[in-house]
């Protein structure tokens, strides 16, 4: 698959000029952000979480796996095994200052993955799935650590979602002004907005140096559009 919205419920209908298309932008941008919020109906309501993810662009699932994980006794957890869950992941951009409060918005990156929730029950692929996790924010950082205990195993449950659907949306560049606005003059621009991660912190109990894996910056791919 090379293009996103495959299915009626992620096709883009309102902003469909800021819709994307190409799935490797979809790629790029869980590759780019850290935080997902998945969303799930427990009991007689809704609840959107944030939590840590990973993206396995040659997983099990159909176009790919998304896992997430959390307390085998979490509420949400049990509620959304089996289910439709929806999971978003944000990147801001900048900040859009127009000449109107109805035209101020944000440059943004926003992908929306809707799927079936799946409780990984493989070992191997839970420890696969938990390693990507802590990949997914420091690149290299699982090959240092020592194994997963059977205790924590047993604590941690992993959920998967599948890729196949989903659909994207971002916003880059200027306001986009009345031309009655613009005429009558004042400021108007946008405000870039990026992430910036500070140097490592040591542990007081830590020994050696950082390590490279954690010095090294990671990688952010350039905004779409």
């Amino acid at each position: 698959m090379t293009t996103l919205s495959p299915t009626p419920r992620t096709t883009v209908r309102r902003g469909r000029n800021r819709a994307v298309a190409d799935r490797d932008a979809l790629h790029a941008l869980l590759a780019d952000g850290l935080v997902a919020h998945l969303g799930v109906v427990v009991g007689d309501h809704p609840v959107v979480l944030p939590t840590a993810y990973a993206v396995d662009l040659d997983g099990p699932d159909d176009g790919g796996t998304l896992y997430v994980h959390g307390s085998v006794a979490a509420r949400w957890l049990g509620a959304a095994t089996g289910t439709t869950v929806c999971v978003t992941v944000t990147e801001l951009d900048g900040l859009v200052l127009a000449r109107s409060g109805f035209h101020h918005s944000m440059n943004y990156r926003s992908a929306v993955v809707v799927g079936q929730a799946r409780l990984v029950t493989d070992d191997a692929e839970r420890v696969r799935a938990l390693d990507a996790i802590v990949d997914h924010l420091a690149p290299g950082r699982s090959a240092t650590l020592r194994p997963a205990s059977r205790k924590e195993l047993a604590a941690t449950a992993v959920l998967a979602v599948p890729l196949r659907e989903a659909s994207m949306k971002a916003r880059a560049g200027g306001p986009v002004d009345e031309p009655g606005d613009v005429a009558a003059g004042g400021w108007a621009g946008h405000v870039p907005v990026r992430r910036v991660l500070d140097p490592a912190v040591t542990a007081d109990d830590a020994a050696g140096p950082v390590p490279a894996h954690v010095r090294r910056p990671r990688q952010v791919p350039l905004p779409v559009g």
